[in-house]
């Protein structure tokens, strides 16, 4: 009889870390899967400009020289670079991701254009790799819905914030059928709410000005 009761608290735990891994504890969103670096073409297509409008994402930002900001999940680095340029010369992009791949197209890409001010991190599953209490910005575009444990990654990233820094997200409107993406990459302004402001994060405002993306902007 001990056995048995023994064996089924290894299967509850058991499945308690499946739950964990699989879906948020807070809502039940369901993680989206990791883009690997064979989809990096995807984030450098011509189409980007038109159907998101990244330069008018970039614009609300109010990104200025001297800031210290972070582009984490930055991919192939198509926002760290235009980061780079806005805070040049004496600010400086942390430029975090999990696959190397990625991390050294990034740093190809930054040799060709001469771009200095750009430090890349290879972050894990659980911490981004950030400098602690040194960042006025950190960015995530359509990246925080694969996060595999994102409540530790927003514990990381809320401790590398300075005091009025800002946490800034771009996800594809879950609200919006027409948005050609799939459900799972996409998420709703109650969820990102619920999940960021579970660990600690009070939003300041919700951009709708793009066309498939929410922006939110949140502080400690």
């Amino acid at each position: 009889m001990a056995n048995q009761i023994l064996l089924l608290i290894l299967l509850l735990g058991s499945g308690s870390t499946v739950f964990s891994q699989s879906q948020h504890p807070v809502t039940g969103r369901k993680f989206a899967q990791v883009m690997g670096f064979g989809g990096a073409s995807w984030l450098e297509r011509s189409e980007r400009e038109p159907e998101e409008n990244p330069e008018k994402a970039i614009r609300t930002f109010d990104l200025k020289p001297g800031m210290m900001v972070a582009d984490v999940g930055a991919g192939t680095g198509y926002f760290t670079v235009k980061m780079a340029k806005l805070v040049a010369p004496n600010g400086k992009v942390y430029a975090s991701d999990i696959q190397q791949p990625m991390l050294d197209a990034l740093k190809s890409r930054l040799k060709d254009d001469k771009i200095a001010n750009v430090e890349l991190v290879r972050g894990t599953y659980t911490d981004p790799k950030l400098p602690e209490g040194k960042l006025d910005l950190i960015l995530m575009v359509d990246v925080y819905h694969e996060f595999s444990e994102p409540q530790a990654m927003l514990r990381k990233m809320k401790a590398a914030l300075a005091a009025e820094g800002r946490l800034v997200l771009l996800e594809y409107r879950k609200e919006d059928p027409s948005v050609p993406i799939r459900p799972e990459h996409k998420m709703s302004v109650a969820e990102v709410r619920a999940e960021l402001e579970a660990e600690g994060f009070r939003l300041d405002k919700i951009d709708e000005s793009l066309p498939r993306q929410h922006i939110f902007f949140f502080k400690k």
